[in-house]
């Protein structure tokens, strides 16, 4: 771990832009971009041209370390390059921004209210490859939605345990739990999961940090003491689904909480724009989460 990087997402000012929509999600994330599924014919195509939007965003004037702190990356991204230089290498080199890594492999079936994650069988392969591109942090997501105690306790359970192997490799987790928005015990979970969060929390190491990643609550401020908890690097906030206006204004509300956006990021851009367009309206989208984190 780069001692400079995590000093960096401890203290700094900005957000984390997330751009690590997986194969799932991949062609729902290029379609929003103006590229249809018939742009392409197999799933290389298709990483080829969700890279060449990342890059896109990436070498962009907007996307600069003045306002962005960190980029999670999929799979995928890590493993390619941007002119010359793994994706994680340009980001801190040219940038100055912290590369994080996505590392589940999507949602399991609900039950007890929850969607754990499933089994992540490569998990120490991926992080001994994430040791070498660089990369200083990972992220992990489930999903609640139900105020269920059994779920929400292995959610959590589920999260912490693998954040403790990610750790001890040498990278510091992002732990995403997220509440569904949508949810008619949205704000029972929140309450219930701080609880289960900060048992856990509770229980590490002075040497075990990890960062959250979670909903913008329903109960303004209710997160303030995880953010203060001295095992907590940063806790940053998933849009959920709210448009970028609606998100910022939720996360203003909640003292310490910074954006980790991804459709709020880009849901103005298109494939079409021209480079002058496409960077008017992604500076436009940087300055407005910016704003809303400080």
């Amino acid at each position: 771990m780069q001692q400079g990087q995590f000093e960096k997402i401890k203290n700094g000012k900005g957000f984390i832009a997330a751009l690590d929509q997986s194969g799932g999600s991949t062609p729902k994330a290029l379609a929003a971009y103006g590229v249809s599924e018939n742009a392409y014919s197999n799933e290389d195509e298709m990483f080829n041209l969700v890279h060449d939007m990342r890059t896109r965003i990436i070498t962009s004037p907007a996307f600069n370390a003045d306002k962005i702190l960190g980029a999670i990356l999929f799979e995928e991204t890590m493993d390619r390059k941007i002119d010359g230089m793994y994706t994680a290498d340009y980001l801190a080199e040219k940038k100055g921004i912290v590369p994080f890594l996505k590392v589940d492999k999507g949602l399991a079936e609900e039950s007890n209210g929850v969607q754990l994650m499933k089994p992540i069988n490569d998990l120490d392969e991926t992080l001994n490859r994430a040791i070498e591109r660089h990369i200083f942090g990972t992220k992990m997501r489930s999903v609640i939605k139900e105020a269920n105690l059994e779920g929400i306790k292995a959610v959590v359970e589920q999260q912490f345990e693998l954040g403790k192997r990610i750790i001890a490799a040498g990278l510091v987790p992002i732990i995403e739990p997220e509440v569904d928005i949508n949810s008619s015990e949205k704000e029972k979970c929140e309450e219930l999961l701080k609880t289960e969060l900060l048992n856990h929390l509770n229980n590490l190491q002075e040497n075990e940090n990890v960062m959250l990643k979670l909903t913008i609550p329903t109960s303004t401020n209710i997160y303030k003491e995880l953010i203060d908890h001295p095992r907590v690097v940063r806790v940053v906030a998933l849009s959920g689904g709210y448009s970028t206006d609606v998100a910022n204004e939720k996360l203003k509300a909640n003292d310490g909480l910074i954006a980790s956006f991804s459709r709020a990021l880009s849901q103005d851009l298109n494939v079409n724009q021209t480079d002058a367009e496409f960077n008017e309206a992604l500076a436009k989208a940087v300055d407005s989460i910016y704003e809303a984190s400080v």
